[in-house]
């Protein structure tokens, strides 16, 4: 294996329980553990934590107004954090959480011991390489900077689609969620990969030779999904669908909870909201196998 070499941009701690670098809106703890008891008895409160961007913000927003004229109290904090979301759900402090897709809540289950699951799917994102300087991948030069999400999950994503663009070899035999430039078995063009926080691929793209991003971090600076060099097909992108995600006991114990909320997020005005933002650029899941979707990424 020849890889140049890998340097982490961010030093988000994704697999310890810190805090971090988050940012949490409105509360002084995720992790109190005193959310539970508040659940038994009854009452009509729903307490969620999600992302602070518009893709996760605004339909929240549109499911609370939903919601609440139907007599629902409904509670949302708003963070930028990655880590804590799951061990609030986990902890019972929180109902659900809405940040994260499937093949990243699998690792970090794994990773922190937890059991957190997806009760339904909201949108699917394409994602694939971009380049400021660059107008195909033949063009990228011999030890280009590239650079890569850090979390484990959408790491593997780009390395795919440079391996299937050409331009590097991996072991075939890993799941996309678990390769790592690790699993590059050939770079001929000795490229450098530098890792960086998902969410701020947009504030280097002009500073490197390439980047792995999402289609709408990216369009957010004017960078347009036509302007991709490589794109993953919605086949490859399935495993990285966006989903609410609760305790594994929340369908099951919390029945109208759950009716309520999904009703609420699967709205026609949710759905059209999608339709209008970018330019309908990210695709609604609504009617995706959630089931059959997590399992098979549990398989792997």
């Amino acid at each position: 294996m020849t890889t140049s070499g890998t340097h982490t941009l961010s030093r988000r701690r994704l697999l310890s329980g810190s805090l971090g670098v988050a940012t949490l809106l409105g509360v002084g703890s995720l992790t109190s553990g005193c959310g539970l008891v508040d659940r038994i008895g009854g009452d009509r409160t729903l307490r969620l934590v999600v992302t602070e961007n518009a893709p996760f913000q605004e339909p929240t927003l549109i499911a609370q107004r939903i919601l609440e004229e139907e007599g629902w109290d409904f509670n949302a904090t708003y963070v930028t954090d990655i880590i804590q979301p799951n061990h609030a759900v986990s902890n019972g402090e929180y109902d659900v959480n809405f940040f994260q897709n499937i093949s990243y809540l699998r690792q970090f289950n794994e990773d922190n011991d937890l059991d957190i699951e997806p009760i339904f799917f909201m949108f699917e994102q394409p994602s694939g390489i971009y380049s400021a300087q660059y107008d195909s991948l033949e063009e990228i030069p011999d030890g280009a900077q590239i650079a890569l999400p850090v979390d484990t999950a959408n790491n593997g994503r780009g390395i795919r689609l440079l391996a299937r663009g050409g331009l590097i070899e991996i072991d075939e035999s890993k799941h996309v969620a678990a390769l790592s430039v690790q699993d590059i078995t050939s770079n001929p063009k000795n490229f450098e990969f530098i890792e960086v926080d998902q969410q701020s691929v947009g504030q280097i793209y002009s500073d490197v030779d390439a980047v792995f991003g999402f289609a709408r971090l990216l369009a957010e600076i004017d960078v347009l999904p036509d302007e991709v060099l490589i794109m993953e097909s919605q086949e490859e992108a399935l495993p990285f669908a966006l989903a609410v995600c609760a305790r594994p006991v929340f369908r099951e114990e919390e029945p109208e909870r759950y009716e309520a909320l999904k009703a609420a997020y699967h709205s026609e005005e949710v759905r059209q909201w999608y339709g209008e933002y970018l330019d309908g650029l990210l695709t609604p899941a609504f009617d995706r196998d959630i089931d059959a979707a997590w399992e098979e990424v549990n398989a792997r």
